[in-house]
């Protein structure tokens, strides 16, 4: 087992990380600055140092570049958030042994230090590789009862163990990301790497060195060989990429076919793409031969809304999550919030009803969410049928004041009329049955003391 010195400055992921690496046997030193870690690193000599990108008293990118030069071989492994992929690509050049982004899960932190602790020249106990072939329980998975969730998950389950490329699409916070995960945790890939590209969030030039290599830059599918590269948002890929990342899977895939002993990174490619790409094909903004390429298997993620089913299922598992982390006795969510979060219509999917349920937990004071614990814009609408035209549906401002609300539809019924009656005040007041003194007042207007006497 090895020592590691851990720098994040945030508490709860801290002791998290701190608490997994104690689990594996390893000597921890958890320190929340990086002048501390500094201190902890020059006494203790660490056999590899995670470290966080962002820290209070200084960058994880000063930490690396000065870990670098006074302790080279110190395997250097990078935390960062999802907005931060650039320059943690950019901290690797700088001497980093490889970076995970978060949320990542427990089980890819404890495969990169492992590899990590092996690259180690100090003279440490060799790690236990029994351990570290133990199956991992995936820590996420696609959870509903929905038709449409168990027909992935029956998919899932088909295609875990087939290498073929697949294609998951869906919008924005669907869960594609789970779904991938999903194909891995369950294939004979599980104990291997699971490395994901965010296409979106890298500039073209650091996406080449990623996919490609250059400058003696490590290419994504090396440093998941044997496992799985997920190639998130494919379809924002320029198409120059495009081309190049067709012709090295094809180069690959024949370099493989003709001789088994070519030293090539054996992976699995997961791409994912939040638009359909059948029609970007047709559009001509995505390479048709690469489309056929990566998407020998489908799969089609539904948006939340389309599955209502589950949600009160995802709920209760985000409440059951989240309540631990932020240490709250949140136990249960009222029927009147359940009600709120069933009809809202989720436009950013299952990742807007996990940081709602988040928040809900860390607000919460007592052991049931209540609707007031809920963000506002899921509580202030919910839309009803018109009992006079079912085609219609209304879209009421649940917890406003009755005044305020019967004032407004007052000015947005008068201001159609007007509009029907092409802007005639008579017409509109005589339309309503009011006089035109209360016209203008309901519409908050002034007017001329004379014209209200003659009205």
């Amino acid at each position: 087992m090895g020592k590691i010195v851990i720098i994040d400055d945030e508490p709860a992921i801290l002791e998290l990380m701190t608490k997994l690496c104690r689990g594996l046997g390893h000597e921890v030193f958890g320190l929340q600055s990086g002048s501390e870690g500094l201190e902890a690193i020059e006494k203790e000599r660490p056999n590899a140092l995670i470290v966080d990108l962002r820290i209070g008293d200084m960058s994880g990118i000063e930490i690396i570049e000065k870990c670098s030069q006074d302790y080279p071989q110190m395997p250097i492994i990078m935390v960062t958030g999802f907005g931060s992929v650039e320059t943690a690509v950019e901290a690797m050049r700088q001497g980093a042994f490889d970076y995970l982004t978060k949320p990542f899960e427990l089980d890819d932190l404890q495969r990169t230090l492992n590899k990590a602790l092996n690259l180690s020249t100090d003279n440490i106990a060799p790690i236990d590789n029994k351990a570290q072939q133990k199956p991992i329980k995936p820590t996420r998975q696609l959870i509903g009862n929905s038709a449409e969730v168990k027909e992935i998950l029956r998919v899932i389950e088909k295609i875990a163990d087939n290498n073929s490329p697949a294609l998951i699409e869906g919008e924005y916070g669907s869960g594609k990301q789970i779904v991938a995960r999903s194909i891995h945790d369950r294939s004979q890939r599980r104990d291997e790497p699971f490395k994901i590209l965010h296409c979106s969030a890298l500039p073209e030039e650091l996406l080449e060195a990623e996919l490609f290599g250059g400058d003696g830059h490590e290419t994504i599918f090396t440093r998941a060989n044997g496992g799985t590269v997920v190639l998130e948002e494919i379809n924002v890929l320029p198409i120059r990429l495009q081309s190049q990342l067709n012709s090295y899977l094809e180069e690959v895939g024949n370099l493989r076919m003709n001789d088994e002993s070519f030293d090539v990174p054996d992976v699995r490619i997961i791409a994912t793409s939040s638009e359909k790409l059948d029609g970007w094909v047709d559009e001509g903004k995505f390479r048709e031969d690469l489309y056929y390429r990566i998407s020998v298997i489908p799969l089609m993620i539904p948006p939340l809304r389309k599955r209502q089913d589950d949600i009160e299922l995802l709920t209760n598992y985000f409440l059951n999550r989240y309540s631990k982390i932020s240490g709250t006795k949140v136990k249960t969510v009222d029927k009147f919030a359940m009600r709120f979060l069933i009809n809202y219509k989720w436009p950013h999917n299952v990742g807007e009803l996990e940081n709602a349920i988040h928040r809900a937990c860390a607000l919460s004071e007592e052991t049931s969410i209540k609707p007031a614990d809920l963000p506002a814009k899921i509580t202030n609408k919910v839309e009803i049928n018109d009992d006079d035209n079912e085609a219609m549906k209304l879209q009421l401002p649940i917890g406003s004041n009755l005044s305020d609300f019967i004032k407004k539809q007052e000015k947005a019924f008068i201001r159609e009329t007007l509009k029907y009656n092409n802007g005639s005040r008579e017409k509109t007041a005589s339309m309503l049955g009011v006089s035109i003194a209360t016209l203008y007042r309901k519409m908050g207007l002034k007017v001329e003391r004379d014209k209200i006497l003659n009205s």
